[in-house]
């Protein structure tokens, strides 16, 4: 359990949550674990399915204190929130920017400056940690043209040229990906990005990695009350989650990329794992995608600083603050929208 930004976070999958007075009350087998006054709070988000009491549902909802409902793997159940007075300015303001090419562009590029960062700095650590097994000069001019894009990005004028310096920082960073893959070589190696489907082992690993994440960005906008299917650098699209698109980009690199390395170079899958169709398509057995979960939900506890709060947080919090503070920006409560950039 932990509060920040006057959010407080529940992780404890089986704690309920009371009302006492004017207090919030986590409970867990009948034992008190936290009492916090409900004036300090302006939202309450919770992991897992034992819930709530009417009288706490009731007293936020008066409050205008959201409460959100997640399952116990971060997936968006339900928002208990009073008057529309908060969420509708947000989500109007939202739209409005995303309207307006200028404005979106702002937080579209701070989104995709946190992601060439965040791809410079994989390449870096991996040059520091593992010089004498991997191409330390293919891997080092990389890093140069990350560099490069990072200032083109800085000063891009619109989306359409802001798309283009995405798509080739993307490039040369998956070019030197199978660099980053130490273990395994013959029955994962990386070529090239290819999806819908994937065409080799890693590509499924990453498309699988991409699919969580997304499903975890789309849970943390929807429960600070933004709109996830109306983003800034995504267009809109039926059935499409573009702002949590957007987040996710920043996030891809640490949060996803690492993760599949990590499965790969400690073994924790291997090729027996995935099955190749007729038509080429690679696919992860049940038994490998249920030990992906198990260990994607195991990385979520692990604790790392947050470079924006300065903060210990979980890993698996790092959308919801990031999605708490886009919507502080958005209301105006931020000069600009910080984004994820990993020390």
């Amino acid at each position: 359990m932990r509060k920040l930004l006057n959010i407080l976070y529940i992780t404890t999958p089986d704690a309920y949550l009371s009302l006492d007075g004017e207090n919030i009350v986590v409970l867990k087998n009948d034992e008190t674990k936290i009492r916090v006054p409900l004036h300090n709070l302006e939202g309450i988000i919770t992991f897992g399915y034992a819930g709530a009491s009417p009288a706490l549902m009731g007293k936020c909802a008066e409050e205008n204190i959201a409460l959100t409902f997640l399952t116990a793997q971060g997936r968006f159940l339900a928002r208990v929130v009073g008057k529309t007075r908060g969420n509708v300015i947000l989500r109007r303001e939202q739209y409005r920017i995303a309207d307006e090419e200028l404005k979106a562009l702002g937080i579209a590029k701070n989104c995709i400056l946190g992601k060439v960062y965040n791809c410079k700095h994989v390449i870096d650590r991996a040059i520091r940690d593992h010089a004498a097994r991997i191409d330390c000069e293919k891997l080092k001019l990389s890093s140069e043209q990350m560099a490069s894009s990072l200032d083109l990005i800085k000063n891009v004028n619109n989306l359409d040229s802001l798309r283009g310096y995405e798509g080739e920082a993307a490039s040369r960073y998956f070019s030197i990906f199978n660099e980053l893959i130490l273990q395994q070589k013959e029955a994962f190696l990386f070529s090239g990005r290819n999806k819908r489907p994937p065409l080799d082992n890693v590509n499924a690993l990453l498309s699988f990695a991409y699919t969580l994440l997304t499903y975890d960005v789309a849970s943390a906008l929807e429960s600070v009350g933004l709109d996830s299917f109306v983003g800034f650098l995504h267009t809109d699209r039926p059935g499409r989650v573009s702002l949590a698109l957007d987040m996710m980009e920043e996030l891809r690199p640490f949060y996803a990329d690492r993760f599949v390395i990590s499965l790969i170079n400690k073994r924790i899958i291997n090729e027996k794992g995935f099955e190749k169709q007729e038509n080429g398509a690679v696919f992860m057995t049940n038994e490998t995608r249920k030990e992906i979960l198990r260990y994607w939900q195991e990385r979520k506890q692990e604790k790392i600083k947050h470079p924006f709060l300065n903060e210990t947080i979980e890993w698996g919090l790092v959308p919801y603050v990031q999605a708490m503070l886009l919507a502080r920006y958005i209301r105006g409560d931020l000069d600009g929208y910080p984004p994820f950039m990993w020390k």
